[in-house]
C-alpha cells in the first residue's frame, strides 16, 4: 500500500498538468465556439423568422468539430526604392562545416534591409551547389563569385602565411566586379560594406551607413581581445584616435566590420585595392583605406562612436 508521502508526490505532479491542459483547451475551442454562435445568430437573421430551419441549422452543428489553418507567410525583402541608396555587401566565404548556418543568420538579417546587394564571393575553383541554392532560396539581390586563393597563398607548412589574410582576394574580385559594372560617372547612389559570414550585425547599423559621403566609421564589439573597439572622437565630431589594444598607431586601426565605403569613391580611385602580398596582420583595412581617404574625411556614425 503506497506512503501518504508518495500519494502527495504524485498528486502535486499530476495536478498541475491536468490544469494546464484544461486551460489550454479551453482557450483552443472558445474561439471556434465563439465563431460558430455568430455564423447562428447570422443564419437566423438570414431565416427571416423561419423557425424550422434555424431549428436545423442548430441541430446539424451539433457534432461539428471545426480544425482552424494558420498559414505563415514567408515574406521576401522590402519593396525596392528608388529614393534610398544601394547597399552593396561584400562577403568572403569558404567551405566548411558551419557556412550554411553562417550564411543563412547572415541572410536572414539581410532579408530586412531594403535597396540590399549582396555580393557573395567563394574561396573555391567554382561556385558551389550549396552556396547557389542557398541564395536563389533567399529571394535576395544577389552576385554570386568565386576565385580560389592560391595554395602557396593559403598555407605555409601546417600554419597559415600570416601575410595573406583569408577573403582578400575574394574582396578584391568584389571590388573590381563594382568598377566594372557601374560607371564612375553614374549617377547610381551606392554604398559598400564588408560584412564576413561568422559576424552578426544590427539592423540599425545599415540604415545609418546609407548617408555615408567617403568613408564611414563606427564601434565593434568583441574584437581584439577587448569587449569593443573604437574611433576615438572628439568634441568637433571628428576621428583623431583608436580605441584598441592591438598596434594603435596602425594609419586606420579599426576591424572589417567598422567602416563603410560611398560607392563612387571607390569607383573614382580604381587603384585602391587590399594589398595581397607585404602587409602585417591586422593591416589589410589600411592598405585599402589609405587609397581612399584621410584620418580627417571619416564620418563617424552611432551616436559619435558611443553607441556598440
Amino acid at each position: 500500500m503506497p506512503k501518504r508521502r508518495d500519494i502527495l508526490a504524485i498528486v502535486l505532479i499530476v495536478l498541475p498538468w491536468t490544469l494546464l491542459i484544461t486551460v489550454w483547451h479551453q482557450s483552443a475551442i472558445a474561439p471556434l465556439l465563439a465563431i460558430r454562435k455568430d455564423d447562428g445568430v447570422e443564419g437566423k437573421r438570414e431565416a427571416g423568422g423561419q423557425a424550422q430551419d434555424s431549428k436545423e441549422y442548430c441541430a446539424s452543428d451539433k457534432d461539428i468539430v471545426e480544425v482552424v489553418r494558420t498559414e505563415y507567410v514567408y515574406t521576401r525583402p522590402p519593396p525596392w526604392s528608388d529614393v534610398l541608396p544601394t547597399i552593396h555587401i561584400i562577403t568572403p566565404t569558404y567551405s566548411r562545416p558551419v557556412q550554411k548556418a553562417e550564411l543563412t543568420r547572415l541572410a536572414n538579417t539581410f532579408l530586412h534591409i531594403p535597396n540590399l546587394h549582396w555580393i557573395l564571393v567563394e574561396d573555391s575553383q567554382r561556385r558551389t551547389p550549396l552556396v547557389t541554392r542557398l541564395l536563389r532560396e533567399t529571394g535576395l539581390n544577389y552576385t554570386h563569385l568565386n576565385v580560389e586563393t592560391p595554395r602557396n597563398y593559403k598555407l605555409r607548412g601546417d600554419t597559415r602565411d600570416p601575410r595573406i589574410p583569408r577573403g582578400t582576394m575574394q574582396r578584391n574580385l568584389a571590388l573590381r566586379w563594382l568598377r566594372e559594372t557601374f560607371n564612375a560617372n553614374s549617377s547610381q547612389a551606392g554604398i559598400v560594406y564588408f560584412a564576413d559570414d561568422d559576424n552578426t550585425y544590427s539592423l540599425e547599423l545599415f540604415e545609418e551607413m546609407r548617408s555615408t559621403r567617403k568613408v564611414s566609421v563606427w564601434p565593434v564589439a568583441f574584437v581584439g581581445g577587448l569587449r569593443y573597439e573604437s574611433p576615438k572622437v572628439n568634441a568637433a565630431g571628428k576621428v583623431y584616435g583608436w580605441k584598441t589594444v592591438f598596434d594603435p598607431h596602425r594609419p586606420f586601426a579599426i576591424d572589417m566590420a567598422g567602416f563603410a565605403i560611398n560607392l563612387r569613391l571607390i569607383l573614382f580611385k580604381p587603384q585602391a585595392y587590399f594589398k595581397l602580398r607585404g602587409v602585417k596582420g591586422g593591416y589589410q583595412e589600411s592598405s585599402l583605406l589609405r587609397e581612399l581617404v584621410t584620418l580627417n574625411d571619416l564620418e563617424p556614425k552611432a551616436a559619435n562612436c558611443t553607441k556598440v
